[in-house]
């Protein structure tokens, strides 16, 4: 019976730190690997710098298309920008026109 009481003595003394490290190795873990990590925000990030990329270049578009519309208003028409348009939408061009013609790239 001697040998079971030192046992259960030593057990006392050392379970209390192993679920101490158990517990703060359970938490790290999760503070790096978890839903609301480190990683996780670090992924979060780079997906919100896309974004605003992408959305710098889509506000870039938009301005130089309302600035070709803005040319074809009524009020302020613009014949070089309405001559340009015609040839493309009616595929006209001037006697003096040099024409260039590519071939259909297959992707």
């Amino acid at each position: 019976m001697g040998l079971f009481d030192e046992i259960r003595n030593r057990a006392r003394h050392v379970i209390g730190s192993v679920l101490g490290v158990s517990v703060v190795t359970y938490f790290a873990y999760h503070v790096v690997h978890g839903d609301r990590g480190l990683l996780a925000w670090w992924q979060l990030q780079q997906r919100i710098d896309a974004v605003k990329r992408t959305a710098e270049r889509v506000s870039f578009e938009r301005q130089v298309l309302e600035k070709r519309v803005r040319l074809l208003h009524p009020d302020s028409l613009d014949r070089d920008m309405l001559e340009e348009r015609a040839r493309v939408m009616l595929n006209y061009g001037h006697k003096d026109d040099v024409i260039i013609l590519e071939e259909k790239r297959s992707e």
